[in-house]
């Protein structure tokens, strides 16, 4: 990777060419260094293999510049971006590409100014992590292999499997300067481990991720683990008929239908095109009250935390629901502004948006790009960080599941949309595996696997809640860069479609 030295100098060094043309008004450079280090598992008893594959890994860099340029009384914005050179020619050739692309965009308000300092000390992140080789990587990807090897092998399970999966060390670092005096840099790295085991004799699949800030911190093992004991708990599952049922939503299926349709409906930018299933819903109920929902960006625990976000604001803490009212926004400072400003905003929020000027401070300007944050090649966009579900009068799990009764324990859901738009609220999953039936508060047997699919409505899960748990799982969604900590939510009357034989 690019040292974050040099990534500063030639920000400062851009800025100071920048300030010598006439015709440029604002200017802001972002300059990142990207990593992304990948140990493929990838197992197969009956077939000749290696276990572990040859790490991988991919590097880019370069540059972003948005450029406010003055057309005669009025002024008009750009954007270019220059990859693989990470130098003032770099950022020359970036700001002639935004020349090329300048509109007048009536919603652009200026660049941010400079926000109060960051939480986060410029040493937060793993050193470790940072720095971690190729045989600290594969070794990484043996343990995760080792641990559903041996899980299978404990149960006498050694033929007809398939191990699969990866860990995946994400590796960031950027540095931003603008005229309007923000000079902000940063560098993180997060690690994960998703991995699947199946039994394919059984038609039985298990799943297991981890998800870590250190190095030392990062169990794949665990994750090799639980997906091995979750195929083995799964194989000869059962098929459910259609039908109305109580659900136990495993911490999986909440973060997915967090990530694809509540969180984008608590994004400003959804409010203000009108298309947020919480459109007028500001200061009202929305969910059950035993509900609350929390983006932290700023915690020095938490995987996604950064000291800046790429405008070079301070990220911080967003409150949006709490205890089942809708109290807040994910926002950046382009959507902050537009909103600030924007006579029909009220219609769309449900409240006067000079009031609540903190119900959307802009804490989540990112760059989103394959699993990143840190892209230079767009402007910033509004990307959530660490998302946090907390629940008032939690229930222990095995507790929740004898509430329940009668239902099913949903594990792992996929292909999740809004089949009629987000602001219709209507969604369906198929539910792959991780799943089991309920019958007499106890666990009976295992749901077969893409036998059944979810279609129903968002407000009616999130106001039909039995319990909740106390636990806080880490999922990362696939594509995604947000890392959503969700507990187990019991609903009732949810509608379940059988999948065709």
């Amino acid at each position: 990777m690019i040292s974050l030295d040099i990534l500063k100098k030639i920000a400062a060094d851009g800025l100071e060419y920048i300030k010598t043309q006439d015709d440029i008004l604002d200017a802001e450079i972002f300059i990142s260094s990207l990593s992304h280090l990948l140990c493929r598992i990838n197992y197969t008893s009956h077939i000749p293999c290696n276990g572990i594959e040859e790490p991988k890994s991919t590097l880019s860099y370069g540059i972003g510049v948005q450029v406010v340029f003055k057309e005669g009384n009025g002024k008009r914005t750009g954007f270019g971006n220059h990859a693989g050179d990470i130098s003032v020619e770099g950022i020359k050739d970036s700001i002639e590409k935004a020349r090329l692309s300048v509109v007048e965009d009536p919603d652009f308000y200026g660049l941010p100014a400079p926000s109060e300092p960051p939480l986060l000390q410029p040493e937060y992140h793993d050193k470790q992590l940072m720095n971690i080789g190729d045989e600290e990587l594969v070794d990484l990807g043996w343990r995760g292999l080792t641990g559903s090897l041996n899980t299978l092998n404990d149960h006498d399970i050694s033929e007809s499997v398939i191990v699969g999966g990866d860990i995946s060390i994400i590796q960031e670092r950027m540095a931003l300067s603008s005229t309007k005096g923000i000079m902000a840099w940063d560098e993180a790295a997060y690690a994960s481990a998703s991995i699947t085991t199946m039994i394919e004799s059984d038609n039985a699949k298990g799943s297991g991720w981890e998800i870590g800030m250190k190095l030392g911190s990062l169990a794949p093992e665990k994750a090799g683990k639980d997906a091995a004991m979750s195929a083995i708990n799964s194989r000869h599952g059962r098929r459910l008929p259609s039908g109305s049922y109580k659900l136990i939503l495993g911490p999986q299926p909440v973060a997915d239908l967090l990530g694809n349709i509540v969180l984008p409906s608590l994004t400003l930018s959804v409010v203000d095109a009108a298309s947020s299933t919480f459109l007028k819903k500001y200061g009202r109920m929305v969910s059950d009250r035993r509900i609350s929902i929390r983006d932290n960006g700023s915690m020095r625990e938490l995987p996604m935390s950064r000291r800046y976000t790429c405008e070079g604001l301070a990220t911080g803490q967003t409150e949006l629901i709490s205890n089942g009212v809708l109290v807040g926004y994910l926002s950046n400072n382009y959507y902050r502004n537009k909103v600030l400003n924007d006579p029909s905003a009220r219609d769309k929020i449900g409240a006067d948006p000079a009031s609540i000027e903190k119900a959307f401070l802009p804490h989540n300007g990112f760059r989103p790009g394959e699993s990143m944050m840190r892209n230079f090649m767009g402007r910033p966009s509004i990307v959530p960080t660490n998302v946090v579900v907390d629940a008032s009068e939690a229930i222990d799990p095995d507790d929740l599941i004898k509430v329940v009764g009668n239902g099913i324990y949903i594990g792992r859901i996929w292909y999740t949309y809004p089949i009629n738009g987000l602001l219709a609220g209507d969604f369906t999953c198929t539910v792959i595996g991780d799943s089991y039936i309920i019958e007499d508060g106890k666990i009976a047997a295992p749901l077969k696997p893409n036998s059944i699919r979810i279609a129903d409505n968002i407000h009616n899960l999130l106001n039909q809640v039995i319990g909740i748990t106390a636990i806080h799982k880490p999922v990362i969604l696939w594509g995604s860069p947000e890392v959503i900590y969700s507990p187990e939510i019991a609903v009732y009357d949810i509608s379940l479609h059988s999948i065709g034989e």
